[in-house]
């Protein structure tokens, strides 16, 4: 009989149960429906800008994270990390975080930032501009989301469902039975680098004639990319677009200086200036270099300073200048050029200037041109932009999906024939189109630097002097121009204009655990199947007859009559 097997097996365990116990461990584990491997997640997270300008700081200061993993609706989120979706995270959330004394605040954003409504982006570009002028000591993150992203967050929601329930017993059982998350941020704190460099790019076409004696023109852009996460700014028209233009300009320009017959009479310098989303500290610096130091001569005679900044979207050309030029000047005799050729070839570009003062009283300069300016430079920015102020400019949304490669090849052709009826004086010309069939812009390479540019988060703190992009960028003006060079910039250890922190990108650890009070249920539960396990062992003889009792019907025969 079975039931006599079966008491052989109770038997063999009853002897020693405390180790026989340990045997249904291990097949315990393996028939679980939870896979011990999902009990731990690692993914990629990403620090809000840290970094000080003239004197004041901005972003968040700490970077360590420890803590309880609490949705951001939460009640209690004193000491403890708050999980929330981007469009749940809002300035009086935020707010209202610091007022809890909430330990961190972990922002999921969506896969797709491109596909976002109008009303999600304004929402973020909102976000993003609020979150660095408020001060804060509470580390923020940013992670894209992904399935397990989505997991976590779904197991946070519930385990903090119980923060809302109607009774006491309610929450803490929901407290018992939902998942929690502990997050761990693995990496060093964030640190100040005093020595940090920002590198500017320079090279030249000589004019014909005496050099020194001839006009110059410096075609200016600067490199570096902005947002409110450094790991997350790619910049793909601010300013991306800019930098590919002025490259562009410099292969189409340098096939004309090589030939006698169309060798112009002007100098033309080209500059990729680094700390441009920072005060535009890399022209600052070139400049005063080239003014005060040995090669001064690059900005003895100037003509004009063309900064291009934000060309890779719409259909408009604005021309921002600090002091609107004459019409016989050389600012004004380039604004009509592009005028002129756009609506020869480009009609559908609406070319436009916009005017604005420079106000010395505030910290941040609006254009790259106003560093020019105040040095008495006529100087201008060409970009499709109707104001400085538009958060296109610091935005994570800045991705290759908003700009349009025949937008930057367009713009393109018509800075370089704007330049060349000012440089070789075509007004007497007619429509003379001289950037076509083998001078023409070539979609293929304008296609490939947009690729190559935007595959790199291009915050400048991210790039040092001798990283790939650059290398990349002084090895091509290389290619095209002459005395290209490479200088670098250190800010004054006395009294630093800016300061960047260590700590960008970063690894986080979420460990799902339970509660304290699980450990409590857990234990009395364990207590209780311990207790009832060693009685049935020690009375296994009364339920043993009993079960036989009734399986067994008792026979005729055994009957006495």
């Amino acid at each position: 009989m079975w039931f006599d097997e079966m008491g052989e097996i109770i038997e063999m365990f009853k002897g020693s149960f405390p180790l026989s116990f340990l045997f249904f461990v291990p097949i315990f584990i393996i028939i679980s429906p939870v896979c011990p491997v999902n009990a731990a997640q690692e993914f990629g997270v990403y620090r809000m800008q840290h970094y000080d300008l003239q004197g004041t700081s901005y972003g968040c200061k700490n970077a360590i994270i420890n803590m309880e993993a609490r949705s951001i609706d939460s009640k209690l989120l004193t000491r403890r990390c708050a999980v929330a979706r981007l469009q749940d995270v809002t300035m009086a959330k935020y707010k209202e975080l610091m007022t809890q004394n909430a330990g961190s605040l972990l922002v999921i954003l969506p896969k797709n930032l491109t596909a976002l409504s109008p009303e999600e982006k304004q929402h973020l570009q909102s976000l993003e501009q609020d979150l660095l002028v408020e001060p804060s000591t509470v580390p923020v993150y940013f992670t894209v989301e992904s399935e397990y992203i989505n997991d976590i967050y779904k197991d946070i929601q519930e385990g903090t469902s119980g923060d809302n329930a109607a009774t006491a017993w309610e929450a803490l059982l929901s407290s018992a039975l939902a998942n929690g998350f502990q997050l761990v941020l693995s990496g060093n704190p964030a640190e100040a680098l005093p020595d940090f460099e920002i590198a500017n790019i320079q090279g030249r076409l000589s004019g014909y004639g005496i050099e020194e004696q001839l006009p110059s023109i410096v075609i200016s852009a600067h490199y570096d990319a902005s947002g409110i996460a450094p790991g997350l700014a790619y910049g793909a028209d601010s300013n991306g677009s800019g930098m590919i233009i002025l490259l562009e300009l410099a292969r189409l320009f340098s096939k004309l200086y090589t030939n006698s017959r169309t060798h112009a009479k002007y100098n033309l310098v080209f500059l990729l200036s680094g700390g441009g989303k920072f005060n535009y500290q890399g022209s600052k610096k070139w400049i005063e270099d080239n003014f005060e130091g040995a090669e001064g001569n690059i900005l003895s005679d100037v003509a004009f300073v063309l900064c291009l900044d934000t060309l890779g979207a719409t259909d408009n050309i604005n021309l921002h200048v600090s002091k609107p030029p004459r019409e016989d000047s050389a600012g004004g005799q380039f604004f009509q050029h592009i005028s002129d050729v756009a609506s020869e070839y480009f009609p559908e570009v609406k070319v436009g200037m916009v005017h604005k003062k420079i106000n010395l009283a505030d910290e941040m300069l609006a254009w790259e041109h106003e560093r020019f300016s105040i040095k008495r430079m006529l100087a201008f920015t060409l970009s499709h932009l109707d104001t400085h102020k538009s958060p296109e400019r610091t935005t994570i949304l800045d991705q290759r999906e908003k700009v349009k490669l025949s937008v930057i090849s367009r713009n393109t052709q018509l800075i370089a024939e704007g330049l060349a009826r000012q440089i070789y004086n075509l007004t007497s010309q007619g429509n003379l189109r001289m950037f076509k069939d083998t001078l023409a812009v070539e979609e293929s390479v304008v296609e490939s630097w947009l690729d190559y540019v935007t595959s790199i988060a291009r915050a400048a703190q991210l790039l040092k002097p001798d990283s790939e992009l650059l290398m990349t960028l002084e090895q091509t003006m290389g290619r095209y121009l002459k005395d290209v060079k490479k200088t670098v910039i250190k800010a004054d250890k006395r009294d630093p204009e800016f300061v960047f922190y260590s700590g960008a990108e970063y690894v986080m650890n979420a460990y799902n655990v339970k509660p304290a009070v699980f450990d409590l249920f857990l234990a009395l539960c364990i207590a209780g199947y311990l207790a009832l396990t060693y009685l049935c062992a020690q009375n296994f003889h009364i339920i043993y007859y009993a079960l036989k009792k009734t399986v067994m019907p008792v026979s005729p025969k055994s009957k006495v009559y």
